[in-house]
This record gives structure tokens, sequence and C-alpha cells, in this order.
């Protein structure tokens, strides 16, 4: 009869950030666990707070599953006699396979082992599987406790493990596994027994536990909404800090805080950054967005005293706010422009100068962007301005203690000099995207600036050697390539990779020509990778035929989508297969030059034709983006170039003729290739 398994490791509180991971973890490697040990369960979830993390495996089987296997041994000829009788190989194979040696088996000239294992009970196989468990978490970090040798992300202070109703026994770092779990902190009365695992929710809750974390966050969702609204407002609530305050509490309650009207004259990220980074609460707002004088944050505990823990909170939030009252004040004293004067005591990185010498270089790498791009005059114009002081506030006091407002506040102080409002956004827009999942700068001068910042840093930190290898990337460098990527992908730049890789190159005084070739080199192939992470929607064999060139990168991507369209449809086999024989041979070609005079046949002269008919509607249609067109284009090139294959022998005695030859089908690749390299695609 099946059983559930209850299974709770009890420790100090775990960090936040790490809950979520272990729980999956947890999830991931029990299942597989119970899989390799033939266990079978029909469901399995996980379950956790700051506290405990559980695993729950419904009906799980009281035995393993039996397994009968045949084992194959030595040959005939080995492992008998002339007599018929086993020899030593044989007695040695059945041992090990737990049989006699009268009762192997001779099929195909081998002695085979039928083997029958029965399956060991559950409760057993727990006994090592649980604490293998445990053992196989991983954490960023860990700790050790006692004199224990163990280790885990925080000191484990007790195990709940029930099958059924019954305790599987074992011990681990000094504590042994029971029925007894621990109730809330403060509100509980202590320990705490468990009947099964069916009742498991129901005793922690009566404990003032709400173990289910999808329960728990929708109770903390539903209480800040209805205490927003009984107080006028509307709270922002972003499932990051959401995720972090359910794994902060166990029993949540939800409470509004105030402070003072006179910090709302701040800019608004200046007071929500203290209150929901620093301190983990819930900014509120009017339905049209604008920021009142209250804050949410949520408990861990009851509805009790919660006046008392209101004035706490605001008392230390009031704290947070006055000293950014201070810093906005002394910075104000000062203009940005003033304030970028102390950028050349700021190190932007060893070897590369400061950042005021940075603002220097992005001024003129923007400037040459935006020429690129075509920009207008005032887009130039406030690009190179907002380069210029696209880093004073590093050095403004609002920044340096509180560096989550770097470009915000660049960008409020900024309109506060009274500077155009399309330089004050650029400031701000070019450190995006922050973060996974970022918007992209919408103003052209925040894209020109933004890309300049991140070719300088790039191309800056390649110089010194610090390519990102494995996991190890300290200056962002992967993130930052991937925003350059998605930004010109976005804004549909036709902007040469090389190009503004050696201007960048010019502004850091890189002249040597190897050292140049390698950076080209260097971030073509990084920028490549992270262009194969955009298209990940996309076939495999269609990105890798596209990404020979990345130089346009926009151009990349339309490339990509095009090719993908062709080789999803039903007649492209056979143009493939033409592209694919064609490069082949090109490959021998010498040289791409092609006489005329020389032809021998039709076909040459029929292929030849509508190569100059082909090639001259692709370079129109790649000039006006239509890559579909200039794929159909190509595709009428596969029936003259199965014609010239099947009547015309390439390696012709002549040397003249079969460089001819070569040359035509190396000028056909040439103008394939402007689109993909067709021999990537795997035909199914």
């Amino acid at each position: 009869m099946a059983k559930d398994l209850l299974f709770e490791i009890g420790t100090e509180e775990v960090p936040a950030h790490v809950m979520p991971g272990t729980l999956a973890q947890l999830k991931e490697n029990a299942e597989k666990a119970l899989n390799e040990n033939r266990i079978a369960f029909t469901a399995i979830r996980t379950l956790g707070t700051p506290r405990r993390t559980a695993l729950i495996v419904e009906g799980v089987a009281e035995k393993q599953e039996d397994v009968a296997s045949e084992n194959r041994g030595p040959s005939v000829k080995i492992a008998f006699d002339a007599d018929g009788n086993p020899t030593k190989a044989a007695q040695g194979f059945a041992r090990g396979q737990h049989v006699d040696p009268k009762d192997l088996v001779v099929k195909d000239g081998y002695v085979y082992a039928e083997v029958h294992e029965e399956g060991q009970p559950t409760a057993k196989i727990l006994e090592t599987l649980l604490p293998e468990l445990v053992c196989g978490l991983s954490f960023p970090n860990n700790m050790r406790w006692g004199d224990l040798d163990f280790k885990f992300i925080r000191p484990i202070r007790w195990f709940v493990a029930l099958y059924g109703s019954d305790v599987i026994p074992f011990e681990l770092a000094n504590v042994k596994s029971g029925r007894t779990s621990r109730g809330h902190r403060f509100l509980s009365q202590g320990d705490f027994e468990i009947a099964d695992a069916k009742s498991y929710e129901k005793a922690c809750e009566e404990n003032f536990i709400i173990v289910d974390q999808d329960k728990r966050k929708q109770m903390i969702r539903e209480q800040i909404e209805a205490v927003a609204k009984a107080n006028g407002g509307q709270a922002e609530i972003t499932e990051d800090l959401l995720e972090e305050v359910l794994y902060l509490v166990e029993y949540p309650t939800a409470l509004c805080g105030n402070f003072e009207e006179k910090y709302l004259q701040l800019p608004p990220e200046a007071v929500i950054t203290p209150m929901r980074d620093h301190q983990r609460y819930f900014p509120v707002k009017t339905a049209d967005g604008k920021l009142l004088p209250l804050f949410i944050t949520v408990r861990n505990g009851g509805k009790e005293y919660l006046e008392t823990v209101q004035h706490g909170n605001e008392r230390v939030l009031r704290a947070r706010l006055a000293d950014a009252q201070f810093f906005f004040d002394e910075d104000r004293k000062k203009s940005l422009e003033e304030h970028r004067e102390k950028l050349k005591t700021v190190v932007f990185q060893q070897g590369l100068g400061t950042m005021y010498e940075k603002t220097e270089r992005l001024e003129k790498l923007a400037s040459f962007i935006a020429d690129a791009i075509g920009a207008d005059e005032k887009d130039h114009k406030h690009a190179k301005r907002a380069a210029i002081l696209s880093k004073a506030d590093l050095v403004t006091g609002m920044v340096t203690e509180f560096t989550e407002l770097q470009g915000i506040m660049g960008r409020e102080y900024a309109k506060l000099d009274g500077e155009c409002e399309k330089v004050a956004i650029a400031i701000d827009e070019h450190y995006k995207p922050r973060f996974a999942g970022d918007s992209q700068p919408q103003t052209t001068a925040g894209r020109i600036v933004s890309l300049a910042d991140k070719i300088d840093t790039i191309v800056g930190t390649f110089s010194l050697g610090k390519i990102p290898t494995g996991s190890q990337d300290p200056f962002a460098l992967r993130r930052q390539a991937l925003g350059l990527v998605n930004m010109i992908i976005e804004a549909k730049y036709h902007l040469s990779l090389a190009s503004i890789v050696a201007k960048a190159m010019d502004l850091y005084a890189i002249e040597d020509e190897k050292a140049r070739a390698k950076m080209q080199q260097d971030v073509a192939d990084f920028i490549r990778l992270r262009l194969k992470n955009v298209l990940e929607s996309i076939r495999y064999d269609v990105v890798d035929a596209v990404l020979a060139d990345v130089d346009d990168i926009y151009a990349v991507s339309l490339r990509a989508k095009a090719v993908a369209d062709y080789v999803a449809s039903a007649d492209a086999a056979a143009g493939i297969q033409a592209f694919v024989r064609v490069a082949n041979l090109a490959k021998k070609a010498e040289s791409a030059e092609v006489s005329a005079e020389l032809f021998q046949t039709d076909a040459e002269r029929t292929l030849f034709a509508a190569y100059e008919k082909a090639a001259a509607a692709v370079e129109a249609d790649i000039a006006s983006e239509a890559y579909a067109e200039a794929i159909r284009a190509l595709a009428a090139l596969a029936a003259p170039i199965d014609a010239f294959f099947a009547d015309v022998m390439v390696m012709d005695k002549d040397e003249a003729i079969k460089n001819n030859r070569l040359g035509l089908l190396k000028s056909i690749d040439a103008i394939v290739g402007r689109v993909a390299d067709f021999t990537k695609i795997v035909l199914a």
C-alpha cells in the first residue's frame, strides 16, 4: 500500500534569495533519487519558509520495483571445457552475478545469467536516501557550526522524516530525525508533533506557520492591497521584493506607516530606493502614480502591537529619508558639471584612466555613433552633452550613499540645472538595461550614449586581457554586450561593429596592428555568443548559418528570421542541397574570375546568366532589407545549378576551363554567403 512521505529540514533563518533555488533543487534531486532507486510515487512538491525546507511525496510505494535482467558473460568456448564443465571464467562470472553456474543460459554463442533482484522496502532505502538529499543541496556559501566538519547554508536544528505515520530514523550533523517540528518563534508554544504528511500543513498553521509559499505569497499580496486601499492609495508591488518578503516571514501581517510630506519634495526614486531596497517596504501611490507619504511593510507575526511595530519602522525610515534629504541638499550646492571635476580622482579601471577621461572618450565615441546611424543635429548635440555629464552623479553624496540611484540622480540634477530634457533622460537611459528584463533606452540620445558606454567598457576591459571566462564576469561584460545587441536590434540600427570598435581603440590609443586585429576578433566572438542567446528561439543550425559575419548585428537578426522561414518551407531542401554542392567545390577555386568566352556548354551559359540576374537582385534586396526576397532570388539558382552538375565536368583536363568553372561556382557561393552559409543547415 502506498504511503505519503514528509521530509522537513529545520534550520536557522536561510537568506531569502537562496530559498527558491533550494526548493527547486530539493524537488529535482528527490525526484531523480526516487526514480534511480525504482521507488514509484504519484506526486512531489516542496514547501518552505525561512526556517524550514520541506519535501512532500505522495503515493510512495512500500518497496522498490523488482528488476529482472539478462547479463551476458564470456563466450561458450571460454565458459566450458571440452567435457562441458564450467571453467573458472564461468564460475567467476556466475559468482559475480550471484547465481549457480548450472543456471547459466547459453545463447548466441555466449553464456547469460538471468538475475532477478527483489525490491527492498522503501523505509529501509529512505534511511540513506534522505540524508543524501540534504548533503546533495548546493549553496553559494556554506557554514560550519560547533566542532562539526559538516557544511550547510545555515545550522540544522531538526529533521522531520515520516513515511506514512512512521519515523524514518537517521542522524546527520548530530541531529536525529523524528516527528517533532518547531512553531513560530514568538507566536507558538514551541515544538509540536506531526502525525503524518497529510496533517503537516494544518499542524504548521496551528502553530502560526504558513508553510505553503504560494498560499503565503497570496496572503501577503492581498493584505498589502487591502491596507493600501484602506489608506486611500495603491501599493506598488514588484515581484522581486514580494518574493524576498515571502521568504522573510512565516506568518505575514501587513501594516501601514507614514512619513513627513516634506520628503515628497525629493525625487521619487530618492524616497522609494531607501524604502524598497533598504527597508523592504512597499511604496504607496495615488491612482495617477504620485507618491504618497505612506509605506506598507510585512511583519513576521500577528496583529498584536501593530502600532508599536509601525512606530519602529517609521523611525527607521525617517532616519533614512533625513540622510537622503541631507545628501540632496549638499549635492545641489554644485551643478552637475561642477561635480564632474571630481571624476578626475575616480579610477575607471586600473590601467584605463579616470572616470573623467572615460567621459571624454564617451563624448567622442557618441559623436562617431551619432554620425554612423544618421542622427539629426539635435540628437547629435544631446548625445554629446549627455556623454560629458553621464558619470558626474557618481561622485554626488546621494549616489555614494544609495548606489542604486546612479543615472537616476544624474537625470534629476541635470533637470534642476536647466539641462535639456533629452539630455537629462539620456544620462539615466545610458545605464539601461540595468538587469535582465529591464527596458532599453527609448530616446536616440540615450541609445547613442548607452552604446558608446558599453563599447568603451568592453574594449577597455578586453585590452587588459580581462575577457570573461566560465562563470567569472566581474565587470558584467556579458550583460552589457547582451544589452548592446538587443538595443541595436530593437532600434533597427545598421551599425558596423568593427568601425565602432576601431574608434574605441583609437580613443584608447591602441596602435599595434596585431593587438587591434586580435581585439576585433575577440569582440566579434564575444558579440556572436550574445547574438546566439538573443536568437535562441530560432533553429540552432539556422543561427549558425548566419553568424559568420556579425558586423551588422541588426542585419544578422533579419537574415536569421528570413532563413528560418525559408528552411521551414516545402521546397527548401532542393535549394539548400544545390548551395551545399556549390560550396563544396568552390573551396577548390583559386579566384572568382569568370570569362564567358571559356564556356563550353549551354548549362554553363545558363547558370552564369542566372547568377548575374540573382546577384543583382540579391544586392538590391539586401540594400532594402528584403532578405526573404533575396533568398527567393537565390532559390531560383537551384535548377540551373542542378543542370550544370548534370551536364558539366567541373574538373576538366583543360586548366583554364576548370578554373573558369570553379570561379563561377565561387562567385555563386559568394553571393549565397551574403545571406547565409547553407552548409550549416541540417536537413531532415
